[in-house]
């Protein structure tokens, strides 16, 4: 006896899991890029101090008694927007119906933005502030043991170039999240707000918010990021998607979308960024 069983089909997408995007509270967005591609800003330097010369003894060879008169350099640094990137695709009209409106251009949309292109952007990002970082020492082996130290010693060098010890953060996955879980010499406030763990935010060691970042869209070999938000300019000038209804050549939707953006770290605040990579295992 040959029985054919039946073959049904739930009208339900088992999606991919992504995390959300942490970079916003990692970077800042203080410039403005609207009718222009590239944007220059001024680095303007400062003199020394003298001993002010009351009596006036040294006339002949210093006229004026606050010193010798110095020239200000004004310098400037360009950020010229490098990434432009776009993608399409096309969805028929009898893929949608058979597929009981499951393959649709809206959702097929977000799902784009979510699982493609805001990974891609983060990881972008994320290099360009390991890679531009003011203090990067060689990669370690970061352990229980260790881990605590060497978050100190970031957070020294930090304080030891005068970088605002307020708003820091530490970057981690969540492979060196468990190592500091498993120190013995950490304790993590826990007790954070609740605008802030919607952030991404899952703890406050001594005044640093610690943020976990899959390693998939980090550097390979990171170890822990310490930053300042005011180090880092990431804009993205343009987002544009759009989907065309039976366009010619198409029965059914193409999708198209193009977001142009990059990640600046300014010269003069590199030192707000302190990269410790760790070494391969």
């Amino acid at each position: 006896m040959a029985i054919d069983l039946t073959t049904k089909f739930a009208p339900y997408t088992d999606e991919v899991f992504k995390a959300e995007s942490k970079r916003s509270i990692l970077t800042n967005s203080d410039f403005d890029w609207t009718g222009a591609h590239t944007v220059k800003i001024y680095k303007v330097t400062t003199t020394g101090m003298n001993d002010y010369d009351r009596e006036g003894a040294n006339a002949a060879t210093q006229p004026s008694r606050f010193g010798t008169v110095a020239g200000l350099d004004a310098t400037t640094e360009e950020m010229t927007l490098k990434k432009d990137r776009s993608f399409t695709f096309a969805i028929d009209k009898l893929d949608t119906d058979e597929t009981q409106q499951q393959l649709q251009a809206a959702s097929a949309l977000a799902r784009q933005e979510r699982e493609v292109i805001i990974p891609e952007v983060d990881s972008y990002v994320y290099s360009i502030m390991c890679t531009n970082a003011g203090t990067a020492p060689a990669a370690i082996a970061l352990t229980s043991e260790n881990i605590y130290s060497e978050i100190l010693k970031a957070s020294q060098v930090m304080d030891d170039a005068e970088v605002t010890d307020t708003g820091r953060f530490i970057v981690v996955t969540p492979a060196i999240y468990a190592i500091m879980k498993q120190s013995k010499e950490i304790v993590m406030n826990t007790d954070i707000g609740e605008d802030m763990r919607a952030k991404g935010v899952v703890s406050n060691l001594d005044g640093c918010n610690v943020i976990k970042v899959p390693s998939v869209r980090l550097p390979k070999n990171f170890g822990f990021l310490m930053v300042h938000p005011s180090a880092t300019v990431a804009p993205v000038k343009l987002e544009d998607y759009r989907i065309h209804q039976d366009p010619p050549g198409i029965s059914g939707a193409l999708v198209e979308g193009r977001i142009v953006y990059d990640a600046f770290v300014m010269d003069n605040k590199k030192k707000a960024l302190y990269y410790q990579a760790v070494t391969t295992a």
